[in-house]
């Protein structure tokens, strides 16, 4: 009998017993089948628990996108470990932030990428093992820290290291074996995504809520084990982690992709053959502006759009190019990964429409009183079923604001229920047609969507507060053709300090996707609500450029130019 697929790792296995020979990952150094994925994955946890890793402990990976990365995602799983994966964009900073707060116990990275986090890594009281693949050579394009091998000195107290080839392997279980207890309801990864207000948050997801949604993304994006899906979004993503679990449901192939310009990624398509690309909408403006080599549009089979919506001059300018190609325009949010797509065939009738529900999922329009909304008439995004994840990581208040007991008298939740099942209230509003199709109106909350990220105004007013040159300051988005949202900040300057300086201090603490596109300098103060508070609307330009406005920070780039975006590490998109 066929062990069932219920955990995270059982995706990688179950394609492994399948089809051994098929080709599984390749990062254009090193290609794997899926054979030889699982039984590396199997080394690794074999691995891991000889170095005394339990049950529920905290794995980081901290590494661009290369085979080593998706051989130690499935290996955290199958060692009953729970994955932590860091966007190698952050700044240390930010980096220690999140194995600080989930107590990362082992993290598997690079001799660059723990040299770049330098003394910051001393914060992190919880880690007792450092993993260090070797450095890999750059793929055309690559974007990361420079290439080397040396690592800092080991400090005499710091974590113990091993290098990636030399884990144990005397393993304390059976290797691949279950460990004993896990469930398909226990954690399997943690997903940092940034809050409304201050740093990144964990969101909690179980194996059933990976498992879910791989075989429902994979079910209704057709997937098949012909297929070549091109991994251009960040594993440490929810959508971009989805092309390894989707690719397992099929039989596929993933193309792992590090890139700098739009053009690399036109290269890729036609290089690997590519039949499936999913991307944010900064990206697809600047692929759009660009000539596709002929090859690409023969075996494109479908693109698919998340973390925003797609512009139409740009969706249409896509559907030129690409006529055999079938459009996915999606939404969704990390705490329950996918919840909506707009089937192809609908795109011409309901361009603005996010869609219906996702297999297995139910998504509803509730009234604050949690009656559900009449057509037409604007109410929150609520989901429900097996996608819902787990809450947020150590942060009792935000989880149950954000993750609340399903009302009542609904049709999935008749009076001789006891038990409350809880639901993700989004905090987004939308409507829903008298055919069934959402569309989406705004967002509750202040967080800024640009580039296909969401950002917390929060974490870029610190920076700035932290360059010492401010008194005070605001962070808002404005909307902006190509990026969704752009960010302008409000500041009332200390001294003589100017632009280019708040720029530079932001620079050096943050991501680029962070960093001001524009900043208003207010020597006089803010303005002030009545009860005192900063007046935030108030700040937001009008279109033309604002009276006392500094101008664009940094001036948006031709196509070939700018480095295309990745996918937002947060909710709705």
């Amino acid at each position: 009998m066929t062990a069932p697929v219920a955990l995270l790792h059982d995706l990688l296995a179950h394609a492994a017993r399948r089809d051994p020979a098929a080709p599984a990952v390749g990062d254009g150094t090193l290609e794997l089948d899926y054979a030889a994925l699982w039984a590396e994955a199997r080394r690794i946890a074999a691995g891991l628990r000889g170095l005394g890793l339990a049950r529920g402990d905290r794995v980081g990976v901290y590494l661009e996108k290369r085979v080593e990365a998706v051989a130690a995602s499935f290996g955290i799983a199958a060692a009953g470990a729970v994955l932590v994966p860091v966007n190698p964009q952050l700044r240390p900073a930010q980096v220690t932030h999140i194995l600080r707060d989930c107590g990362v116990r082992l993290l598997v990275t690079s001799a660059p990428r723990l040299a770049a986090l330098g003394p910051a890594l001393s914060a992190c009281a919880d880690l007792r093992h450092l993993v260090l693949v070797p450095s890999a050579p750059p793929a055309t394009g690559a974007v990361g820290v420079p290439d080397a091998d040396d690592a800092p000195p080991a400090p005499a107290d710091g974590p113990a290291r091993t290098a990636w080839a030399d884990l144990p392997a005397d393993d304390p279980a059976p290797a691949g074996s279950r460990v004993h207890g896990v469930t398909d309801a226990d954690m399997a990864a943690i997903f940092y995504t940034s809050g409304s207000t201050g740093l990144p948050k964990g969101v909690v997801l179980s194996h059933r809520n990976l498992v879910a949604g791989a075989q429902s993304v994979a079910g209704y994006l057709g997937n098949r084990a012909d297929d070549v899906l091109l991994a251009v979004l960040p594993l440490s993503f929810d959508a971009g982690f989805s092309q390894l679990t989707t690719a397992c449901v099929a039989g596929a192939r993933v193309a792992l992709l590090n890139h700098l310009l739009p053009r690399d990624v036109l290269r890729a398509l036609e290089r690997e053959r590519v039949t499936g690309l999913t991307a944010v909408p900064p990206l697809y403006i600047q692929l759009a502006r660009l000539e596709w080599p002929a090859g690409v549009a023969e075996r494109l089979r479908y693109f698919a759009n998340t973390g925003g919506h797609l512009p139409r001059p740009t969706l249409q300018a896509l559907r030129e190019r690409l006529p055999r190609s079938k459009p996915f325009l999606m939404y969704g949010l990390t705490e329950a990964f996918r919840s909506t797509y707009l089937p192809p065939e609908e795109i011409d009738r309901r361009p603005d429409s996010i869609g219906r529900a996702i297999p297995n999922a139910e998504v509803l329009v509730l009234r604050p009183d949690g009656t559900p909304c009449a057509p037409d008439e604007p109410g929150e995004l609520v989901h429900r079923g097996p996608l819902v994840a787990l809450g947020y990581w150590g942060d009792a208040e935000r989880t149950a604001a954000r993750f609340r007991p399903l009302p009542a008298g609904l049709p999935a939740r008749p009076a001789g229920l006891p038990l409350a099942e809880h639901a993700v209230f989004s905090g987004d509003t939308v409507r829903r047609d008298a055919d069934g199709f959402l569309y989406f109106i705004g967002r509750s909350d202040e967080m800024i969507k640009t580039s296909g990220y969401r950002v917390s105004p929060t974490e870029v007013e610190d920076a700035l507060y932290a360059s010492g040159l401010v008194d005070e300051c605001a962070v808002c988005g404005v909307p902006d053709a190509v990026l969704g949202q752009a960010i302008h900040a409000a500041v009332a300057p200390i001294g003589t300090a100017d632009v280019p300086a708040l720029l530079a201090a932001c620079r050096s603490r943050l991501p680029a996707y962070m960093v001001p596109r524009s900043i208003d300098l207010r020597p006089g103060g803010l303005p002030r609500s009545a009860n005192g508070k900063i007046d935030r609307p108030a700040l937001v330009p009008a279109p033309a450029a604002p009276a006392g406005s500094a101008g664009p920070a940094h001036p948006p780039s031709p196509a070939e130019e700018a480095p295309p975006c990745a996918v937002p590490p947060a909710a709705s998109c």
